[in-house]
């Protein structure tokens, strides 16, 4: 008779992470707090130092811990950056093995954006409309070195995520740019784009500034989709010098 889901061989590391985030999740050991000597877990948990080395990076390649040299390993005090940064690797893999998803990490950031817009025009106080409005000269600034001409661009996004208090979207809108960062740079760097950039963002500011949401969502959108003749025009030059 074949067995229908036959029972795995689990290794002894497999073990060790079990018991370890045990005593994390129940709050023995805490963020910050470092784990136990090497020496202490083997006596403990009655495995080799190699079962406990391969438990330690497994949780550091996890984001559970971080180990320095010479230091024993401490348990990171969790952020949503780290966590969308535990998936990077895995995404640009996933966007260069199929092409096809990019569509669809492109509809979900015009999702999140015109969601993080509408919040903005909602809760921007002055000050907030200063630090994007002094984003967005940076930008400007960036006009001779090109290089960061797109750090800026993510900057200014991540700014106006910030304004909403939630410590994610900033995280994630961050981590779409540089996911997608091969996609969005000749199209944000391309002749003529750049300044096409600058106006649309100060479209955006305007909008949130005016406490307009409705407003602040059509710039957002017309700024991500690009639907204006002038985009379409570079586009079409950036795609036929590929």
């Amino acid at each position: 008779m074949t067995a229908v889901n036959p029972i795995q061989k689990r290794k002894l590391y497999q073990d060790v992470v079990e018991r370890l985030m045990q005593r994390i999740s129940t709050g023995e050991i805490r963020p910050g707090d470092q784990l136990p000597p090497e020496r202490e877990l083997m006596d403990v948990y009655g495995v080799g130092r190699p079962a406990v080395r391969e438990a330690l990076q497994a949780l550091e390649h996890s984001g559970i811990v971080e180990i320095s040299h010479g230091e024993r390993a401490r348990v990171v005090i969790p952020t949503a950056r780290d966590l969308i940064a535990q998936i990077a690797s895995g995404t640009r893999h996933m966007l260069q093995a199929q092409p096809d998803m990019l569509e669809h990490l492109k509809q979900a950031r015009l999702l999140l954006e015109e969601g993080t817009a509408r919040m903005a025009a909602q809760l921007a106080t002055p000050e907030d409309v200063a630090a994007l409005r002094a984003r967005i000269e940076e930008q400007r600034a960036s006009l001779v070195n090109m290089d960061g001409f797109l750090a800026h661009d993510m900057a200014f996004h991540r700014e106006i995520a910030r304004i909403s208090g939630n410590p994610i979207f900033p995280a994630v809108i961050e981590a779409v740019f540089q996911w997608a960062g091969d996609y969005y740079q000749p199209l944000v760097r391309a002749p003529g784009a750049e300044r096409l950039t600058l106006q649309e963002h100060t479209r955006l500011v305007d909008a949130i500034e005016a406490h307009d949401p409705q407003a602040a969502v059509a710039a957002l959108r017309a700024h991500v989709t690009r639907s204006n003749a002038l985009y379409q025009r570079i586009a079409e030059e950036v795609q036929g010098q590929r």
